[in-house]
């Protein structure tokens, strides 16, 4: 197997041509200042292609320093899974790069890994996006607070937006978050996570598990009580094909 590369040459070019190019599309910090902030929903589309089913946007939390192939091939997994096993119909995803705040050794500065996670969606996708907000924040934002964010952006602050549906009405759009089946591991490890962030995240949001080669998430997922009450509102994604491509090889490179 090769070693791990980024996802292009460009990506480490974070005053290229297409820098001065990108649209709201995907997200904008040409100027990374919190008071220039729009939500991004240049993909989102207008309207739902089949109203019978529930509309579904998916968040994926995380540092992405930097991103990698296999942080997109998680959106692209999912949306297959959800195609193909569920009654959702998925409009758009999203990366949220956490803040400098978040602390951890070796993080890139928010500004150049929201960039990253920019390019890399530009031309790749035509339904992912970038959302600064997380990465703008002068604190660390928890991930129920992330989704929450989400809630408001999409569906409005009384919950009576979403998607408009052809009679002029609107349906109300279910955010789940989307994570690999390590982070959901440490939902067990003590003082990581608090017991009413679980119950927020997995009951109000729910979950989309990518679970790792080797790894057992079901065996997890009956032991841990908050995601055993929740079960309903949890899917995981079997991962066929082995895949150790991490931010943190690509770091040591």
């Amino acid at each position: 197997m090769p070693p791990p590369m980024p996802l292009a040459d460009n990506i480490w070019n974070l005053n290229s041509s297409s820098d001065r190019q990108h649209t709201e599309a995907y997200g904008s910090t040409e100027i990374f200042d919190v008071s220039k902030y729009t939500f991004p929903r240049g993909r989102i589309p207008d309207q739902m292609k089949d109203e019978s089913k529930t509309p579904l946007v998916i968040v994926a939390c995380g540092s992405f320093s930097p991103i990698t192939y296999l942080h997109l091939r998680m959106f692209e997994m999912a949306r297959d899974y959800v195609i193909e096993n569920t009654n959702f119909e998925i409009l758009g995803g999203y990366f949220s790069p956490v803040s400098d705040f978040y602390q951890k050794q070796g993080l890139a500065e928010a500004k150049h890994r929201v960039r990253m996670c920019e390019l890399a969606v530009e031309k790749s996708s035509t339904w992912l996006m970038v959302d600064s907000w997380e990465s703008l924040q002068t604190s660390y934002q928890r991930t129920a607070i992330v989704l929450d964010h989400f809630q408001h952006e999409l569906n409005g602050p009384d919950g009576e937006g979403g998607i408009k549906l052809k009679d002029g009405q609107y349906k109300s759009i279910k955010i789940m978050l989307l994570a690999g089946g390590d982070l959901v591991q440490s939902f067990a490890a003590p003082d990581v996570w608090a017991t009413a962030d679980l119950h927020h995240i997995i009951g109000k949001y729910g979950c989309l598990i990518l679970e790792r080669t080797g790894s057992d998430v079901y065996e997890f997922l009956l032991s841990h009580d908050v995601l055993y009450k929740h079960r309903h509102n949890v899917f995981v994604i079997k991962q066929l094909i082995y895949n150790d491509i991490s931010s943190t090889k690509i770091r040591q490179v």
